[in-house]
């Protein structure tokens, strides 16, 4: 453990599969068989895939056509958003019985700053076990957990023992940890940027812990100072409970492709619908209007206006949504609409939270 780095009781809570967890809750019926939250049709996407369906290969981002190709019993059920809303406030209240700094991720997922907590309990992993049992007994649903000294260890300790399980990197273990780690393991390391490690050699924490700053900078900007410090298990971000919205959209994939703007008006309607109804819900508003359009060769376009005032009545986000699907002629044919709202007035509610350093010299129980 760098001597340098604030050492931090973080933990990291991740539901599994949670809106498919959610759907075998709610209809016994699904429980035990493969099922897919999503779409089914030629255009339907999964948006979660439950453990069972997992085994067959299907994954969240797939394509219904080819998860019904790698499993032909799965079942397809639509996603209840407002019911998954419900499910996470529950959840996330457990939370806050611990401790106050709790930063969400999603729905689903969250960092628990646990150094000094509301129990006075000073092990970590044993109010890990706690959290995970309550929500199995309050809520219905199991959880994962990962327990270490920052979020970055915490966020791939989590992955380590699913579903229904946790893991504890200690400071002592970090190091050995992270060196016998898959780079795919990695959080930050997508699918793309660990086929280009590849070719040149990374395959492990080891051989990326190898490479000099310079030579990961060179080959992947930004980023290489990143993977230079995590894999030594320097990641200094504290858990911010007051993470604030940057925007807030809601977008629609069609069965058939429009080529009409008659008929993209009626769906945007919809859709302003939609995101005016969650503006108000998170009681936010916005001032920048953008209007995402994919076209059926895949192409993705954005068209934005930024108005004088905040706005979160759907009239006024449909005149603005309107007047940027007239803006210019389209391409093609159209698959996919959405509208998001950005700049909003939560930017001007940043709140500054105080939080302790720990020495280093802290003994530590984990």
């Amino acid at each position: 453990m760098p001597s340098d780095s604030p050492i931090r009781k973080i933990i990291h809570v991740d539901m599994d599969a949670f809106y498919a967890s959610v759907e075998q809750m709610d209809n016994p019926e699904l429980k035990g068989k493969p099922l897919a939250v999503g779409g089914e049709g030629t255009r339907g996407v999964v948006s979660a895939a439950s453990y069972e369906a997992r085994k067959f290969g299907v994954r969240s981002a797939m394509s219904g056509v080819k998860a019904r190709r790698l499993c032909p019993e799965l079942l397809f059920v639509r996603p209840r958003f407002e019911r998954y809303n419900e499910i996470s406030k529950r959840v996330r209240a457990i939370f806050y019985d611990y401790t106050d700094l709790v930063e969400p991720l999603s729905l689903d997922e969250a960092y628990l700053d646990v150094t000094e907590n509301k129990k006075g309990n000073p092990s970590a992993s044993m109010l890990a076990e706690e959290i995970r049992m309550r929500i199995f007994n309050e809520v219905g649903l199991t959880a994962s957990a990962g327990i270490s000294v920052n979020k970055f260890i915490a966020k791939v300790a989590s992955d380590y023992n699913k579903p229904n399980g946790q893991k504890t990197v200690n400071p002592e273990e970090i190091l050995d940890f992270l060196e016998a780690l898959d780079i795919r393991k990695f959080y930050g390391i997508g699918k793309v940027t660990a086929e280009k490690m590849y070719q040149k050699g990374i395959f492990t924490g080891t051989d990326l812990k190898s490479k000099t700053l310079e030579f990961l900078e060179a080959n992947f900007g930004k980023s290489g100072k990143y993977y230079y410090h995590v894999v030594r298990g320097i990641h200094n971000s504290e858990v911010k409970p007051n993470r604030i919205r940057k925007s807030l959209a809601a977008e629609r994939t069609f069965n058939e492709n429009l080529s009409s703007e008659v008929f993209m008006l009626e769906k945007l309607d919809h859709i302003a619908g939609e995101v005016s109804k969650r503006l108000k819900r998170s009681k936010v508003a916005g001032k920048t209007v953008t209007l995402k359009i994919k076209y059926s060769d895949f192409t993705l376009q954005t068209r934005s206006k930024t108005v004088p005032y905040f706005i979160s009545d759907k009239d006024v986000i449909m005149e603005t949504t309107k007047e940027l699907l007239y803006q210019e002629k389209l391409s093609n044919s159209v698959r996919l609409l959405g509208i998001s709202l950005s700049n909003l007035n939560t930017e001007k509610k940043t709140k500054k939270i105080d939080q302790k350093v720990v020495s280093v010299q802290l003994k530590f129980e984990f």
